[in-house]
């Protein structure tokens, strides 16, 4: 059984719990154990780390002053993901991509090579 935190009354609770049981806090959003509620630390909004507010795609009804959120994606964890994601990026990767994308010149160049090919041993 995974535990969390309250936010409020900081007693640990089970990570699927919909309200805290001590301070009647709600935790998931719609009564959902599956949808997580992001919530700001004190004052803060959830907007200034969101990564939905730097590419202005949000359109959640309390923005840019939301204070609690359930498509709240942070910013720094998004950019870390795709480093993380980039430095898996090697050459035999980038091999593979290449040919997939080319199949057909590749297709196109290897028939070419077999016509020549026929044509110099022929001669």
């Amino acid at each position: 059984m995974a535990t969390i935190s309250c936010p409020r009354c900081h007693q640990i609770i089970d990570s699927q719990a919909i309200t805290c049981p001590q301070c009647r806090l709600l935790l998931k959003a719609y009564g959902h154990p599956g949808i997580p509620l992001h919530r700001a630390q004190g004052n803060d909004h959830l907007c200034d780390s969101c990564s939905y507010h730097f590419d202005h795609t949000c359109n959640f009804p309390q923005y840019p002053y939301a204070q609690d959120c359930t498509l709240y994606q942070n910013i720094e964890e998004s950019k870390l993901e795709l480093q993380k994601q980039n430095s898996n990026y090697n050459l035999r990767t980038r091999v593979n991509n290449w040919i997939k994308r080319h199949q057909t010149l590749l297709l196109i160049l290897t028939l070419l090579l077999v016509c020549l090919l026929i044509t110099l041993f022929n001669s």
